[in-house]
């Protein structure tokens, strides 16, 4: 059987880039049979570009100040996705709504991750400590990371994966991030690493 090609892979986030690295790494290793192609940041300063640049990764800042107008901005964000011939866009901590033009374009093709189990702690609102915090007065057992298709709506497309994590009596909101972060960064891996590998294929809901 002819092995599937490798995967072209389109990164957009917002802050540190973290998770970026963790794509990067596993690329390199062999673990995800495919390499990051492009990443976009709305934050010109964002340790996401840095990564993405020290790594040879083509790297753009693109936001309102860059594109004042939103439809503007979202051509353009669609338009680097589609000059790197991008296969799958993963949201790593990017904080922006995705607009009409490249949600279009990359349809079943863009993921999420969302620290929680969806649709629990999802939607507006709902991220970084926000999450965790409602996680802990909501006093859940446990929580976890979603991975999900992106849609015009924050945290409502379809769940491709989730990794249980249990939350304990213990837990501070720092703790429970601590656990919860682990857990989406091995996810976040093996979701990749079986859509290059042909393993698990993207559809688009509706």
């Amino acid at each position: 059987m002819k092995k599937p090609a490798m995967l072209r892979i389109g990164v957009l986030a917002s802050h540190e880039g973290t998770t970026l690295q963790c794509i990067l790494d596993a690329c390199t290793e062999g673990t995800i049979r495919g390499r990051v192609v492009v990443v976009i940041s709305n934050n010109g300063s964002s340790g996401a570009l840095t990564r993405a640049r020290g790594a040879g990764v083509p790297a753009h800042h693109l936001s309102s100040v860059t594109h004042p107008t939103p439809d503007a901005l979202d051509a353009a964000i669609s338009a680097a996705l589609a000059t790197a011939r991008v296969d799958t866009v993963f949201l790593a901590g990017y904080l922006k709504r995705l607009g009409a033009i490249t949600l279009a374009a990359f349809r079943g093709r863009v993921l999420n991750t969302h620290p929680a189990l969806l649709p629990k702690f999802g939607g507006p609102g709902m991220f970084g400590d926000h999450v965790f915090h409602a996680t802990l007065a909501a006093g859940e057992s446990e929580s976890g990371v979603s991975v999900h298709l992106v849609d015009e709506t924050y945290d409502t497309g379809q769940v491709v994966r989730q990794f249980r994590v249990p939350v304990k009596a213990t837990d501070s909101i720092e703790s429970l991030k601590a656990r919860v972060r682990e857990a989406e960064r091995v996810l976040v891996v093996q979701t990749l690493a079986d859509i290059a590998a042909g393993e698990l294929r993207l559809i688009a809901a509706g």
